[in-house]
């Protein structure tokens, strides 16, 4: 009898628990890169078409004032840990080039330790690492950028359950690499090791679009991601699940699916091919960036699919961002052809590698049926810092100490939002040196800090979206505010190469 009680109160308690995984909702964030605030339709995009995000936005909440990080690595640090650039391990794109020829592509295949970037320390709490103590299965499919294999820094050893992709952000400058990553292995792709960093044959015609073939490989790493992201979803059955997509689309180099350029390029016409240089030569530059946006888009409903076939959709929350703003010139991209930048300057200095709106404002959208108002748009001033402390509150769990962000679910959930940010902070040691600060509609940047440059520019964003009237002069009193600001948040960082010894100068604060 004993025997029957104990087997009764441990099936009872095992039903406890899968009911209590099962009304956890799973969650699924996607994370473009280099896609620029205007990019998509629901943000004003008039050229590219992206069905697929639109209708996550319809079906859910677009942000307008959600703020990520100029490039890519510590845009992803901040993500996965909540915590600010001015405090941050991660403060720019170290590439590690101490242990070798690490640009050198046909080095990394032969040497897996030449990939990826300065790991993250083993004592880096992450957003995986919060969500699988909670009980989730979590997975990364896409690009890491924050270690290298076989080190602390490595996705396995950061949370995630599963890892698919691009361990080190340089390997995805070509979308026809030697191979993937998963978990600690290799899988081998059916391409030739190609340098990315070539030009054009001048003794070729470059309007010839058979001269192109060669920069078109067999293996498209962007299929290979989303089948392992749809496997990934098709054996979840009785656990709560995070599915971090990192796509590398559509950063450079300039590569996409035969019928999604063709598309384009019949949309658009005739072009000028871009040359190369820093990444692969491209016939059709404009025609190919929204077919890289394009396969993005279908990504999206393919994962959107996947979860309506297993039943899963209604009890899954969707979040879509980008982890900076668009390319600049000379890589092949035309951000003011498309007007990526949206309501913001994109041109060089403006987008991409740049505290400018342009460089950090990014689209973000978030979709959970019946849960979020559908078709509706916030204003409210976020970042990818909340993201950690939101899902905290989602799941009824306390935030980790010392993070920076906030919680913004009442706002996802069209309920009070009491907790607001009273200023944002940014430092970014690459592209010359810079600091921004957001309080309310006042934005204060400091750039060429490299050069000892340690002046302000203030803009009011009410009136000066685009950030063309300086104001400083006008407002001391604001300038005091940030100088206390850039005081408090601004800690000596660990990382020789992210000293900006200007800022150190006046500003230093030592790590706590």
């Amino acid at each position: 009898m004993m025997i029957k009680h104990i087997l009764f109160f441990s099936v009872f308690t095992l039903a406890g628990i899968c009911a209590a995984a099962q009304n956890k909702p799973n969650i699924v964030y996607i994370l473009a890169d280099d896609l620029g605030y205007g990019d998509i339709g629901c943000y004003g995009q008039q050229k590219i078409e992206t069905p697929n995000i639109d209708a996550l936005a319809k079906e859910g909440k677009r942000f307008t004032q959600h703020y990520a990080f100029p490039v890519c690595a510590p845009s992803r640090y901040s993500l996965m840990t909540g915590i600010n650039s001015g405090k941050a391990y991660i403060r720019g794109n170290d590439e590690w080039e101490q242990r070798g020829d690490v640009w050198n592509f046909k080095a990394m295949e032969a040497n897996p330790f030449l990939e990826g970037q300065l790991p993250i320390p083993d004592s880096t709490f992450t957003i995986a690492e919060l969500l699988k103590n909670a009980g989730y299965a979590t997975a990364l499919v896409g690009k890491w950028g924050l270690g290298t294999p076989f080190s602390n820094g490595a996705p396995n050893k950061q949370g995630f359950d599963y890892f698919y992709g691009f361990i080190c952000q340089r390997q995805d400058h070509t979308y026809y690499s030697g191979h993937l990553w998963e978990n600690e292995m290799r899988v081998p792709l059916n391409n030739k090791i190609v340098d990315p960093q070539v030009r054009f044959p001048k003794d070729k015609d470059s309007l010839d679009e058979k001269n192109y073939e060669g920069y078109q490989q067999k293996d498209y790493a962007p299929d290979f991601l989303i089948k392992a992201a749809l496997n990934f979803i098709d054996k979840q059955i009785d656990k709560p699940f995070f599915l971090y997509y990192a796509s590398p689309l559509p950063h450079v180099s300039l590569q996409a699916p035969k019928k999604w350029v063709d598309y384009y390029h019949k949309k658009f016409g005739d072009e000028k091919p871009y040359m190369g240089g820093s990444y692969f030569p491209c016939r059709y530059p404009r025609a190919t960036y929204a077919a890289m946006i394009a396969t993005l888009d279908e990504q999206v409903g393919q994962i959107v699919a996947a979860l309506k076939k297993k039943g899963l959709y209604n009890n899954t929350i969707i979040m879509f961002c980008s982890d900076n703003g668009p390319s600049f010139g000379g890589v092949g991209v035309d951000a003011p052809y498309f007007n990526s930048g949206g309501l913001f300057k994109s041109e060089s200095g403006w987008g991409k590698g740049s505290v400018h709106e342009g460089g950090i404002r990014e689209p973000f959208i978030v979709s959970w049926p019946g849960k979020i108002k559908a078709g509706t748009t916030s204003n409210m001033v976020s970042s990818t810092i909340d993201v950690m402390p939101t899902f905290c509150e989602l799941l009824h769990i306390p935030s980790p100490k010392n993070i920076d962000g906030i919680s913004i679910l009442p706002e996802i959930l069209n309920k009070q939002q009491t907790q607001q940010h009273p200023y944002l902070y940014w430092e970014y040691p690459e592209y010359g040196g810079q600091v921004a600060v957001r309080i309310n509609n006042w934005k204060g940047v400091i750039l060429n800090i490299s050069k000892g440059n340690m002046q302000w520019q203030l803009f009011d964003l009410d009136k000066d979206i685009q950030e063309q009237h300086d104001v400083a002069a006008q407002h001391a009193d604001i300038i005091k505010q940030m100088d206390a600001i850039v005081k408090k948040e601004h800690h000596t960082p660990e990382v020789s190469t992210f000293l900006m010894p200007a800022l150190e100068e006046k500003y230093s604060n030592k790590a706590n």
